[in-house]
């Protein structure tokens, strides 16, 4: 039996973050940041059937055209998603009554959809990119044991070589994309590397009145390529979902939007119109 202080529950018996048990929960789940855009999906959904609020997750599932799914926010962040990734497998594969593993493990299909930053100028603001692999500079996978098989140990090596971080870093990681996920969804979207940073200042290479300690980050980010694909990317999540993801047993994509290209210097300041073009896109791929 698990305990009390390790699988922490809500007073309803649902998890204790969350707030979703496994009869709430849909096997295809969209991951967003911020908790007002889940209220973007109640105009999406045909019908709904449990809704829950608490600190920056607000959870809805429902009905589009006929298939399931849960619309889940996450709030910023690889500690963020330590918690509703670790959740959302809890809800699955966890019997929350007699607190012990099921006999059976349930797969999730986890797709994020977010916001993120190109690198180069010819990935413009409003273009997508599908993550086909991601490296986290943010360490968290570092404290989960897991088998090498489960990450992308080629691409990481490589990754690490070209970077040439000081040894005060922590120790990135590499992981793939669902492999399903990808080729259902990621059609005419752009392809490539993500990093996930650990923060959105010097992590991402921007300098207010702190310098970065590393002042050609996103120069050297720029320039890593790997079986084809560019380090296209910087946002702060992905790592910490594919890599739970696949310890997990589970499926994992990102799709974002580009708002900003680092490149050139442009942001888009209203993307609501276009970021919900790409929640439908997604799901209706998704219920295909």
């Amino acid at each position: 039996m698990i305990k009390s202080s390790e699988l922490v529950l809500a007073g309803d018996g649902s998890l204790y973050h969350i707030h979703l048990k496994d009869t709430t929960l849909a096997d295809d789940i969209i991951l967003v940041g911020d908790p007002g855009r889940v209220e973007m999906f109640k105009s999406i959904f045909e019908s709904t059937e449990h809704e829950s609020y608490n600190r920056e997750m607000h959870a809805l599932t429902g009905l589009y055209h006929g298939h399931r799914f849960t619309a889940l926010s996450t709030g910023m962040g690889c500690d963020n998603i330590d918690i509703v990734v670790s959740e959302l497998d809890a809800a699955a594969n966890i019997d929350l009554v007699k607190r012990e593993p099921k006999a059976t493990h349930r797969q999730l299909n986890m797709v994020r959809i977010g916001t993120s930053g190109s690198l180069h100028s010819e990935i413009k603001v409003g273009d997508l990119v599908a993550s086909k692999h991601t490296v986290g500079l943010d360490g968290l996978l570092n404290y989960y044991r897991h088998e090498s098989s489960q990450l992308n140990e080629k691409l990481n090596e490589a990754f690490i070589k070209h970077m040439g971080f000081d040894a005060c870093f922590a120790r990135p990681y590499a992981v793939d994309a669902g492999k399903e996920l990808f080729e259902k969804v990621s059609g005419g979207m752009h392809h490539g590397i993500t990093a996930t940073a650990p923060g959105f200042y010097a992590p991402q290479g921007r300098a207010l009145r702190i310098e970065p300690s590393i002042e050609d980050l996103n120069e050297k980010l720029a320039t890593f390529e790997w079986g084809g694909c560019k380090l296209t990317n910087l946002e702060m999540e992905t790592s910490a979902i594919y890599g739970l993801a696949s310890i997990m047993g589970h499926q994992a994509l990102t799709v974002c939007l580009i708002i900003a290209n680092r490149a050139d210097g442009t942001f888009l300041n209203d993307y609501h119109k276009e970021m919900k073009d790409t929640i439908v896109k997604v799901m209706e791929r998704l219920g295909a």
